[in-house]
């Protein structure tokens, strides 16, 4: 970066940028805590990013001592489009770094298997998020992310979080970062993690300024800023932000997020980004279409069991309405069918290099282990979709003698059918004896089998009938004068 391009970056946006870079520097040499810089791969985060960049390679070598942690959380589902940029753009950062023996590395974090948005979905039956029950934010965007925070705090003290998040955004967004300003420094205290601090350095940016500081100074580590905007013009879109509390804003509207994102109507930014081209991404559009359906108030029953998870049944008020539960296990079976589909339809049709995986082979394991303990699916539908589907076998651990066949299965329904038995049941009570089995201990047992027994097994009509003929009772007790207390 020269100082003419900081002179008309400073005339154009009013912002001094000699006297920011300088303040960076000032604040980065300050104490030894390592900087962790949230990167999205967005404008606002490839901006901060930049400026930080910038203002440390401009210290002697012998200064650059503290080390700078790029970090990007990948949800696992998002815009193929952006997972492929921000790959490139990582080993891009990495490869820099070296070059110019900056004390940078970068890397992305991704969520746990068991807490993946398919492992809930198809495997638990989760509904599709909506801003009622948003359940994905946390699992796929906080914890993994606080996760490598708190490693860091744990291996240096304290850390300091580097966002680029800007007050203009929204008023929100301008009250959460003022509310934990530590006064008298550039530094504000982070609203959950302790040992964690934030520095915003583009907090005064408006969008135009980050715009103009990214067209008029090119990435130290060789991407091209122009094409940055290609995107954004391509998706008419703004970017999702790393989230790392429950107070910052998660995406919405027109952003760069997660393609399955259902809290929004409509997905604008795909729906731009096939409009300019971007016509293999079709079949994604479509599923996100049908997954948003599902939260139709008139068609929910058509997806969703009438018990929740805990095999209980809860009713709204006092009416008859039971309150939805998860996704009924043969739509789950189905909804699987599809994403392995449009895995194959998208790399059918992407450009060369595009390659998506929309499920990774971990996640169909454990979507595997999951219905074959909650579900009796001892048929392994999941291996017998994936193979219908993709061709291939799904690789899994191979089976020990106690594990049941789809033979057992039918043996099990015959047995059931004549002793008027729910086959899930007997099923959930088997692979319970069968997850103990060896064990020198075996008190766990005996909570596992009150947990299934616990469970509500009878058929829908009878539990609405059920509770139809209590409230009619409770009714016609409640008006007859007999049964009436004295005020």
């Amino acid at each position: 970066m020269t100082a003419s391009t900081d002179t008309n970056f400073a005339k154009k946006a009013g912002i001094d940028l000699v006297a920011l870079q300088n303040h960076i520097r000032t604040v980065y040499t300050a104490d030894d805590r390592p900087w962790v810089i949230g990167y999205s791969g967005g404008k606002d985060s490839t901006c901060a990013l930049q400026l930080i960049w910038s203002a440390v390679r401009a210290l002697p070598e012998g200064e650059r001592r503290k080390p700078v942690f790029v970090l990007s959380s990948d949800t696992l589902v998002e815009t193929p489009v952006i997972v492929n940029y921000i790959d490139d753009t990582l080993a891009a950062i990495n490869a820099a770094a070296a070059d110019q023996n900056m004390p940078i590395t970068a890397q992305k974090v991704v969520p746990e298997t068991s807490d993946s948005f398919w492992v809930n979905m198809i495997g638990r039956g989760y509904p599709a998020p909506s801003k009622r029950f948003r359940w994905c934010t946390e699992r796929l965007k906080i914890d993994p992310a606080n996760a490598f925070i708190k490693n860091r705090v744990a291996e240096y003290g304290e850390v300091v979080m580097v966002l680029g998040v800007r007050s203009a955004e929204s008023a929100t967004r301008a009250q959460v970062m003022s509310l934990h300003k530590i006064h008298g420094t550039a530094l504000s205290r982070h609203s959950t993690l302790p040992g964690a601090f934030v520095f915003t350095p583009i907090e005064a940016f408006s969008v135009d300024d980050v715009w103009a500081f990214l067209l008029q100074n090119p990435s130290p580590w060789g991407s091209d800023n122009r094409d940055l905007l290609a995107m954004y013009r391509n998706a008419q879109a703004g970017e999702c932000p790393l989230v790392v509390d429950k107070q910052t804003e998660s995406c919405g509207n027109s952003r760069f997020g997660c393609w399955v994102c259902t809290v929004v109507t409509k997905d604008k930014a795909m729906e731009a980004m096939i409009d300019n081209g971007e016509e293999w991404l079709e079949p994604l559009l479509e599923l996100r279409d049908e997954l948003a359906e599902t939260q139709n108030p008139d068609r929910k029953r058509e997806f969703r069991d009438f018990k929740r998870r805990d095999g209980s049944v809860t009713f709204v008020g006092d009416s008859e309405t039971s309150i939805p539960g998860p996704y009924l296990f043969t739509y789950r079976k189905e909804l699987l069918r599809k994403v392995l589909e449009a895995q194959e339809q998208v790399n059918s049709k992407a450009p060369p290099g595009e390659k998506t995986v929309l499920i990774q082979v971990e996640e169909l394991r454990e979507i595997r282990r999951i219905w074959r303990s909650e579900q009796g699916d001892w048929g392994d539908a999941v291996s017998e979709t994936v193979k219908a589907v993709t061709g291939k076998e799904l690789p899994v651990e191979a089976a020990d003698g106690f594990e049941f066949q789809a033979d057992d299965a039918k043996v099990l329904a015959d047995v059931c059918a004549a002793h008027d038995l729910a086959p899930r049941l007997m099923a959930q009570l088997l692979e319970a004896e069968r997850s103990v089995r060896g064990l020198k201990r075996r008190t766990l047992i005996h909570r596992k089998i009150a947990s299934i027994l616990e469970q509500e097994w009878r058929d829908e009509i009878t539990v609405l009938n059920e509770r139809k003929e209590r409230l009619e009772k409770n009714n016609s007790t409640s008006s007859n004068p007999l049964f009436e207390t004295e005020s």
